[in-house]
């Protein structure tokens, strides 16, 4: 009888740690290998409530976007990969430069929204292809973290090839993240001020949420698991991620937005960033906007807002 219960129990073992081993590689695939598309709502993208009539901004911004020739720019990583971003010379610039961050799975002319406006303001543009995005190498999404460093790397191409002596960081959703995470490291004066619209407090908490919102599932111990196995194959932890303990050492200018309906990134995070955070900053929470919807839902405001952060921290 005691030999049958050690079989039967030396199976359930077998049985667990293979159906854990599976689950694992499924969110690991799911939450951070690169290249495949994720459903990251329930059903269908929550509608912002009262979108403004002045929409036709965005369109406008569009068209003008399609019609602009953007230069191709390389970097190589601080771990050798080989990194491309779209560079957008004003024609009228003045040393003023924006490095636009896009969001999770997504690539960089999805910050085709804001090229205009940065552009009308006397802006040199930067969009980079994150790590593991697009047209930029690496086979694991960063989440923002070693992304941190790729940015150090962006700053200092735009300084010395690019003669920038002005640069704002503007990031969303991961994008947001990567800015914010970016903030608590050495930057140099060039660097003026940082907008984050909709980013994270850290990795584990918005997988924590995530594995929640979309499965239903609790986060132990699968993501405890998971994480283990993200620092083997792309060499961090969930933990380590965190845009809250950069934000500590942030000593630039700060801009949080973020939307009140947001059901991706949760708008307590903003709040939680806000208090965090070091250095001169401001938070705006924006009535009926979903997650980086604030453009979409006031596009006027947000440019009134963004426009008026700028000019308050270009010449310091």
């Amino acid at each position: 009888m005691k030999k049958k219960l050690i079989i039967i129990f030396s199976i359930l073992l077998g049985l667990i740690v293979i159906g854990s081993g599976f689950a694992v590689n499924y969110f690991y695939g799911e939450a951070v290998k690169r290249g495949k598309e994720v459903e990251l709502y329930r059903g269908a993208e929550p509608a912002s409530a009262n979108v403004e009539a002045e929409n036709n901004i965005l369109q406008e911004a569009k068209q003008w976007y399609q019609q602009q020739t953007f230069e191709t720019i390389t970097h190589n990583s601080y771990d050798d990969l080989r990194l491309k971003a779209d560079f957008l010379e004003n024609e009228q610039s003045t040393g003023k430069a924006v490095i636009l961050a896009h969001g999770y799975r997504g690539h960089k002319e999805q910050m085709d929204d804001y090229v205009k406006f940065y552009y009308d303001q006397g802006f040199d543009i930067l969009m980079p292809d994150a790590r593991g995005h697009g047209e930029s190498e690496g086979d694991y999404i960063g989440y923002g973290w070693h992304d941190r460093k790729d940015y150090l790397g962006w700053i200092d191409i735009l300084i010395e090839q690019k003669d920038a002596e002005q640069i704002f960081l503007h990031g969303n959703s991961m994008g947001a993240a990567t800015v914010l995470m970016t903030s608590g490291e050495e930057l140099p004066q060039e660097v003026k001020g940082i907008i984050a619209d909709s980013g994270y407090t850290s990795v584990k908490e918005e997988l924590t949420h995530q594995l929640k919102y979309l499965y239903g599932v609790p986060s132990f111990p699968l993501l405890d698991m998971t994480s283990m196995l993200t620092k083997i194959r792309a060499g961090y932890t969930f933990e380590e991620g965190s845009a809250i303990e950069q934000v500590k050492k942030n000593t630039k200018p700060l801009f949080i937005i973020h939307g009140a309906i947001d059901e991706l990134v949760p708008t307590d995070m903003a709040h939680d960033l806000y208090e965090a955070a070091g250095g001169e900053k401001e938070i705006w929470i924006v009535p009926d906007a979903g997650h980086t919807k604030a453009f979409t839902v006031a596009p006027k405001k947000f440019q009134q807002k963004v426009k008026t952060f700028i000019e308050e921290h270009l010449a310091e």
